[in-house]
């Protein structure tokens, strides 16, 4: 039996006034830049009864007419062993696990790759319930291609913790970053608000209406072509610090993504950008005493580091 498409009609807000169509689409219905750019082009964005284009201004009090998409097929959690993923810690609450390179936290729409979840569901843990069912336990995120520490609830009662503790900024989560150049100065605050990329919906910057965002560093050691960073972030955007390095004009070496130098990457044979989530400490949900565990490099960046270390000598 087929379904007539939904249709939304509502008026642009007075604060999205000049904004580009497919940019107060993302904003007013949470879609992607991408998908506003689609609806745009196939005709399903009508401003004040025309069709418009995805670039198009918007004036506040437009009436706007939009054909929803279709709701996407809920994604599903595979049980698929996780090469390398290392349990470190594994209580009735908590296990904490090292996230490898090319690993997602949970699965998403357009990931096909393994999971922390589906790594864990294959090696016989339960986790929380808490939460959308492709994300039940996950209380924070490292990107795909970061590696390091995470920690997953198993219980009821440490998904609520932990995420408090996330909410209210009490977690100690410490990043390694071997960075281009020599940051001035060397140790520093980055208070950056983050928001999508204006042009590029796979990235993220600095910009002006982005979500507050705060990055604490102190240089490790200095080398000749980069700077190796101890980073304490106080929040947790996506790629935040990838963007505020970049930013900073000191992109994580190898970061292509976000203009790092292709040929030191090369010559360090590095895939991806070198970012490890090194130490993460919080009070333990179940009596709340303070707990911390750390994680070594992985191999790809410790032969970096020892690389740019044997250069620098």
């Amino acid at each position: 039996m087929s379904t007539l498409p939904e249709i939304r009609t509502l008026p642009v807000p007075d604060g999205l006034e000049g904004e580009r169509l497919d940019a107060a689409l993302a904003r007013m219905f949470g879609f992607s830049r991408t998908k506003a750019a689609e609806l745009a082009a196939e005709g399903k964005v009508l401003v004040d009864g025309a069709a418009a284009g995805k670039s198009d201004r918007v004036h506040g009090g437009a009436w706007l007419e939009v054909e929803m998409p279709a709701p996407a097929a809920p994604v599903q959690v595979v049980a698929e062993p996780v090469e390398g993923m290392e349990i470190v810690h594994d209580d009735e609450d908590i296990v904490v696990v090292v996230k490898p390179v090319g690993v997602a936290a949970h699965p998403s729409p357009g990931w096909s790759g393994p999971t922390v979840i589906g790594g864990l569901a294959a090696a016989g843990f339960r986790v929380s319930t808490s939460g959308a069912a492709e994300r039940q336990g996950i209380v924070h995120r490292l990107d795909v291609g970061t590696s390091g520490l995470m920690v997953v609830a198993k219980s009821e009662l440490a998904y609520t913790v932990l995420k408090q503790q996330f909410r209210e900024r009490t977690v100690d989560k410490r990043y390694h970053a071997l960075v281009q150049g020599h940051p001035d100065p060397l140790s520093g605050t980055i208070d950056a608000p983050i928001g999508r990329h204006p042009t590029h919906d796979y990235k993220w910057a600095v910009t002006a209406d982005g979500k507050p965002s705060v990055t604490h560093y102190d240089l490790i050691e200095a080398f000749r072509a980069a700077s190796l960073l101890d980073i304490k972030l106080e929040t947790g955007r996506t790629h935040q610090i990838r963007v505020h390095m970049a930013a900073h004009r000191h992109p994580c070496v190898g970061d292509l993504t976000y203009g790092a130098d292709p040929t030191l990457a090369k010559r360090l044979k590095l895939t991806r950008q070198w970012l490890h989530a090194v130490r993460l400490g919080f009070e333990h949900p179940a009596d709340g005493r303070w707990v911390e565990f750390v994680s070594p490099y992985p191999d790809d960046l410790e032969f970096a580091l020892e690389t740019v270390r044997a250069e620098s000598a």
